[in-house]
């Protein structure tokens, strides 16, 4: 994986908002689909084969932002289309939402229409970076509303580890009606909420980023080093096991208890750097059946924009 690895919301990064601790942000699924957030290879083959699937391809490399596209039209899973991170899982970037922030319901339902999504359809997202970029997609689609999303376990690893077909280049594609999304806020905590909620202890802050960037020593992208404080790191890439697959929802489920200690699921709140790799905690969360988690869209780019909120450094 090259470069930096570790990657805010339009609706306000300051804004109020509270969630049911227990209720899966993967509600509102199609006929069967899969209980969880994760779809094997050979499931995907036969949704293709039965043309019954729209696929994204989510590969994206922070240092080399046009990387993931030229990747994209060197070889992807067929009938694939590129969401860039940057142009279409992203808004518009204010003062204080961070280097990613949330797009809006209307820039998020054009980058659909203009990708053919029809509403109710199944979605898979898949990338070549343990699901870090496409989790982000599948959160999303969980923010406006839209079920029916899963991430491809392993990514187009293990697409081609199974010696399935590719294709080249970007086809033509046909427009739908853009469909109309609505935000979920209950999904998100803003800066405020977390400004808060470390005074005390009614939050569990996940941090998803390297332990070299969680604890300050080696900060790569962001102009200040360190952590909010009380923060716990949980670098994204532990939910990995063999071949970049999730871990069994069995090991996830022991582990992330373990760090949860007396905390509830809806008490835990992802973040990482911009609110990009924090999705794939929450996602592996959900794998492991453990509901109601949000996430900190402004991450730690959004926390560090206002000088005056309190810095961490070191393992705590």
């Amino acid at each position: 994986m090259a470069g930096p690895f570790d990657l805010g919301p339009d609706s306000g990064d300051d804004s109020k908002s509270s969630g049911q601790d227990g209720v899966s942000v993967s509600e509102q699924q199609p006929p069967g689909w899969p209980d969880g957030p994760l779809l094997s290879v050979e499931a995907l083959a036969e949704l293709l084969q039965a043309g019954d699937v729209l696929v994204f391809d989510c590969r994206f490399d922070l240092a080399h932002p046009r990387q993931g596209y030229q990747s994209f039209l060197s070889a992807h899973i067929p009938s694939a289309r590129y969401a860039d991170l940057d142009r279409d899982l992203s808004g518009r970037i204010t003062r204080h939402a961070g280097r990613h922030p949330l797009p809006t319901a209307r820039a998020f339902a054009a980058f659909l229409a203009r990708s053919g999504y029809e509403h109710g359809g199944k979605v898979v997202a898949y990338d070549a970076h343990g699901g870090a970029f496409a989790a982000r997609l599948w959160w999303l689609m969980q923010y406006f509303g839209l079920g029916g999303t899963a991430v491809l376990d392993g990514g187009i690893g293990a697409w081609m580890a199974a010696g399935s077909t590719l294709e080249a280049g970007e086809q033509a594609i046909p427009k739908t009606p853009s469909p109309r999304l609505q935000a979920r806020p209950e999904l998100t905590l803003g800066s405020a909420d977390v400004a808060d909620a470390i005074a005390g202890d009614d939050i569990l802050l996940l941090d998803a980023r390297a332990a070299n960037r969680f604890q300050g020593e080696d900060e790569t992208i962001d102009p200040v080093a360190g952590h909010v404080p009380g923060a716990r790191n949980r670098p994204f890439v532990s939910n990995l096991g063999d071949g970049g697959r999730f871990r069994s929802p069995e090991a996830l489920r022991s582990e992330f208890r373990r760090i949860l200690g007396e905390h509830s699921p809806g008490e835990v709140v992802h973040m990482c750097g911009s609110g990009v790799t924090a999705c794939q905690n929450l996602l592996a969360m959900e794998s492991a059946g453990l509901h109601g988690s949000k996430l900190y869209a402004p991450s730690w780019s959004g926390w560090i924009s206002d000088p005056g909120r309190p810095v961490a450094i070191g393992t705590t």
